[in-house]
């Protein structure tokens, strides 16, 4: 928690990104938001672990365009939720022993500084470095951190140790890139 190092990936509307860059930057920002993702299948058997897997985030249906040429489909994607929606969701009670039992008093209004998980981060470069440079320069130049301005590769330029960074061995097998 002293690190600040908690946070992991998630899409949000693009018009949060276009009014925060506009009231920092001003100027109207750019329109039509598109960046290159993974998708993959998840049996329906194992949707439920999934949901529960991934409670802080609103999951939603997006459109997707398959690169390899074979059209547009409907996909989930994890979405920024809110903490009214977390606990609407799975109850205040679990938002408690989760959250503020640990010292987190929000999940999507966290005040100040947050950075990425660092096991996490390498692990979603790998995972991209895997998909060739364009899908890479995409992660890298599309993705920003909390402030909306800094992307993974201006704080990976700036914090090169990361890429080194082992997962604990209870995650070594699914954080391998």
């Amino acid at each position: 928690m002293e690190s600040r190092e908690i946070a992991s990936l998630s899409i949000e509307p693009a018009d949060i990104y276009l009014d925060e860059k506009r009231r920092l930057e001003g100027g109207e920002g750019e329109e039509g938001s598109q960046f290159i993702v993974a998708l993959f299948e998840i049996p329906s058997s194992e949707m439920p672990e999934f949901y529960k897997r991934e409670e802080e985030f609103n999951i939603v249906t997006v459109q997707a365009e398959d690169l390899g040429k074979r059209g547009k489909t409907n996909a989930l994607a994890c979405s920024r939720g809110s903490d009214e929606q977390f606990i609407e969701k799975w109850g205040r009670r679990h938002f408690e022993e989760r959250y503020l039992a640990n010292g987190i008093s929000s999940i999507w209004n966290f005040k100040g500084k947050i950075l990425p998980c660092r096991v996490y981060l390498r692990h979603c470069v790998l995972a991209v470095q895997k998909q060739g440079k364009s899908t890479l320069d995409d992660f890298l130049d599309n993705t920003y951190l909390f402030d909306r301005k800094t992307t993974i590769r201006k704080y990976l330029g700036e914090n090169p140790e990361i890429m080194k960074e082992e997962p604990p061995s209870s995650l070594a097998t699914r954080y391998n890139g």
